[in-house]
């Protein structure tokens, strides 16, 4: 079984002024009806997976709880972040939280606000990098950008692997 791990820690500050600090864009809804973070979870319907972990600021416990509630999400987890910390920090967190919980699944890692409309293409690929992530491989995706952006950092292509994956090296990371 797969642990879905939804990190929905941002600030607010991208899409002002839709997007304020007690309502960030993950909470609102900007791609259909439902907001973007429940849309994320529900992606997860259809997939072999635990009751996912969602991981926020504690200023927004109670509309991450609002919102897994309207969905009607059962043992759901939420972990608190009381100084938002990035992305590697919040995974080690929710990676913490399965060991400490006995098991060690394989994590599942989505921003709550993305944007995935092909959700059958969304769970064959993630059928594909389980069985790669049970080999040990550690798994990334992503999509091939179209202009320089220093918010991110960037993997280079490496040898394909079966099935058209492929290799990669990270190239840099932003702090």
């Amino acid at each position: 079984m797969i642990q879905p791990v939804i990190l929905a820690g941002g600030s607010g500050t991208r899409l002002w002024p839709l997007s304020r600090e007690h309502k960030p864009k993950q909470f609102l809804p900007l791609a259909g009806d439902q907001s973007m973070m429940q849309q994320a979870l529900g992606r997860l319907d259809g997939l072999p997976c635990r009751a996912p972990m969602l991981i926020c600021n504690e200023q927004h416990r109670f509309l991450a709880a609002e919102q897994l509630r309207q969905l009607g999400v059962e043992g759901a987890q939420i972990l608190l972040e009381p100084v938002g910390r990035n992305t590697a920090p919040a995974i080690a967190l929710a990676a913490l939280r399965a060991l400490d919980q006995g098991e060690d699944p394989l994590l599942l890692v989505l921003a709550a606000d993305h944007v995935i409309q092909d959700v059958g293409a969304f769970h064959r690929a993630v059928g594909q990098a389980q069985v790669l992530a049970a080999q040990g491989r550690l798994v990334t995706f992503g999509i091939v950008p179209d202009r320089p952006e220093t918010g991110y950092g960037y993997i280079e292509r490496g040898e394909p692997l079966e099935d058209g994956w492929q290799v990669g090296r990270l190239l840099s990371v932003v702090q």
